[in-house]
């Protein structure tokens, strides 16, 4: 055979085996990313890494039946947390992280965290209350930790990537997984200079409890889709066929059962925690003396981000109906839409195959 016949023989030889090692290699990472029992939808096999980033360090120091988060509520023993992740699986998320208490790991890890390492790459972060920067204490008295922009700084440095952040005892629905991690894998600007987030926009009317009343971030919304306020209020319940609310202070608060809220369900770029933790210490400065209670909460911090023109947030509109235990009454009410749910096929009465 002549040198450059040779020649040209060996390159096309070795760019084709670069090729069929990529395509193999892309193959075989799908196959690995699919877990066992989860229906995955058409488009998973993006490839783009995005992270569930659950809020589960205010579950309780002791497991069993009196802890809410933890009650079992489907037909197999699952926990809310199951169908949170498990919806994530089906939307594409490739990695879960829970934020716990270190004085919890044993319990959670039996209890949920080892089951869900069978099905996905699973990471822990610690939620602790004396968990603060340089030169800060915890205050005498203090028992409880410092909200849920503490315990989203606590992933930093286990996540690189976009990600969701969800409470544990909040059951979402699929669509709001579904819409989320398009916009995480498709849509997100992670080197914008400003913020590119995303949140889940539910229904007031769609948040609320039959038992008692509720805290949620009500949102303001600009006419292109994106937010433009959003503020924590609370005692949001149904007096006499009416919606009463109140600000912080307990003042009364008019709100609307077609107003859209944050129900803690964040998209979220990497670079954000960066965010927190610049923001964390400016945060306990400001606490007045003698208050115990005060918390360092992601609507606050994502609220004033937008007004001072660091963030976008483009609201994602979900019809689903939210559903928790917020109070130990809710439990036979949630029992029952998981029935329902399954009985209307949208989970298999099995939820993951093989456990």
């Amino acid at each position: 055979m002549e040198p450059d016949l040779l020649f040209r023989s060996f390159v096309y030889s070795f760019v084709f085996r670069m090729v069929f090692s990529k395509r193999m290699c892309y193959i075989i990472l799908s196959c690995e990313r699919k877990p066992a029992g989860v229906r995955q939808r058409k488009g998973y096999e993006t490839m783009k890494d995005t992270t569930l980033v659950i809020m589960a360090a205010g579950i309780g120091s002791r497991f069993g039946g009196g802890i809410k988060q933890l009650a079992p509520v489907g037909p197999n023993g699952e926990i809310i947390m199951d169908y949170s992740i498990y919806d994530a699986l089906e939307a594409g998320f490739n990695k879960v992280v829970f934020i716990i208490r270190r004085d919890l790991e044993k319990d959670f890890k039996e209890i949920i965290g080892n089951r869900i390492e069978k099905l996905v790459t699973v990471e822990y972060a610690y939620q602790e209350l004396a968990d603060l920067p340089a030169g800060f204490q915890v205050p005498e008295g203090r028992k409880k930790p410092w909200g849920t922009g503490q315990a989203v700084l606590t992933v930093k440095g286990l996540v690189k990537e976009p990600f969701l952040v969800i409470n544990a005892d909040d059951y979402y629905g699929k669509e709001a997984f579904h819409r989320i991690h398009d916009y995480l894998a498709n849509t997100m600007d992670e080197n914008r200079q400003v913020y590119d987030i995303c949140m889940a926009g539910f229904v007031l009317a769609n948040t609320l409890s039959d038992n008692g009343a509720v805290t949620r971030g009500v949102c303001q919304v600009n006419p292109d889709g994106t937010l433009k306020t959003v503020t924590e209020t609370y005692n949001i319940r149904m007096e006499e066929g009416e919606l009463k609310a109140e600000t912080e202070k307990g003042e009364a608060v008019s709100v609307q059962g077609s107003q859209h809220v944050s129900m803690n369900m964040w998209g979220l770029p990497p670079a954000f925690l960066d965010e927190l933790e610049k923001r964390f210490p400016a945060f306990l400065k400001g606490i007045p003396e003698g208050n115990l209670k005060a918390e360092y909460l992601l609507p606050g911090i994502i609220d004033d981000l937008v007004q001072e023109k660091k963030a976008v947030v483009r609201i994602l509109d979900t019809p689903d109906k939210w559903f928790g235990v917020t109070y130990q009454e809710d439990k036979a009410a949630v029992i029952q839409a998981i029935q329902k749910l399954v009985e209307d096929g949208v989970y298999p009465r099995q939820l993951f195959a093989g456990e």
